[in-house]
């Protein structure tokens, strides 16, 4: 495994790479049980496997929540060294952003503008301006997102293919842990009574016989601070904040 944090010196190794099939799995680290099943797919899918690791602040609209953002890089390459990851990216800024943010991806879709959209004003441009750098960079023949940020992996997809992308961009479905939350590295900044009280958030929000509207009332009445529940084509989505933590789901119907 090589651990790389020069874009040129990645650029020149790409150029060498002759594998019929890469994988690559974009991180901002922190890795879970979630990010493992994205990497063990992907190196069990493909000749080559490439992760990234890089804490994009482009996306995030809180500066707080930038700055409090879980940072585990020993531990992530570590465990990218056992699944038998085969190149670990870690750029930075300097580099990515070369131009400073002044050439992004503008999205305006009807999906852009609803939900996380909605709530986190120039999350998806900075969102999808990384994703288009990391792909055009890595080139890879498939990239792998999980379900649990669904809008994103729509998004991701639409772009690639307006963009004509050589890449496949394939959806994994999300990590739970017992309690049926959804693996985060959010998750790490809750409580131990939050942790305990978070999982009513999936049972409520996957619940075929409660309305979008008794889910917030309940989950609010729980002392959730309801971001929306909303359904979207055939998929139940929900953002909720417990303490500073903010938490996002989504359940096909």
């Amino acid at each position: 495994m090589q651990i790389i944090r020069s874009l040129a010196e990645f650029r020149k190794i790409r150029q060498n790479l002759s594998s019929n099939s890469i994988g690559f799995v974009p991180t901002m680290g922190n890795l879970h049980a979630g990010h493992q099943s994205l990497l063990e797919y992907s190196v069990a899918n493909n000749d080559l496997s490439i992760l990234s690791i890089y804490v994009n602040p482009t996306q995030f609209n809180n500066k707080a929540d930038l700055k409090n953002y879980p940072r585990t890089i020993e531990e992530d390459c570590a465990l990218a060294k056992k699944l038998r990851v085969d190149y670990i990216l870690i750029p930075q800024y300097e580099e990515i952003y070369s131009d400073n943010y002044a050439f992004r991806i503008s999205e305006n879709t009807e999906l852009s503008k609803i939900l996380e959209g909605k709530c986190r004003s120039g999350h998806f441009t900075g969102m999808l301006t990384i994703v288009a750098k990391l792909l055009l960079i890595t080139k890879p023949t498939k990239a792998y997102f999980g379900e649990k940020d669904y809008q994103q992996y729509l998004l991701v997809k639409e772009m690639s293919e307006s963009f004509f992308l050589d890449t496949q961009i394939i959806a994994l479905p999300t990590k739970r842990d017992n309690n049926g939350l959804a693996l985060s590295s959010r998750n790490n900044l809750l409580s131990t009574a939050q942790l305990q009280q978070a999982p009513l958030f999936p049972r409520l929000l996957s619940s075929a016989k409660l309305s979008e509207k008794e889910i917030s009332q309940l989950l609010t009445k729980e002392g959730f601070i309801v971001d929306y529940i909303k359904t979207y084509k055939n998929r139940r989505f929900g953002a909720v904040k417990l303490g500073k933590v903010r938490l996002i789901d989504n359940f096909e119907k």
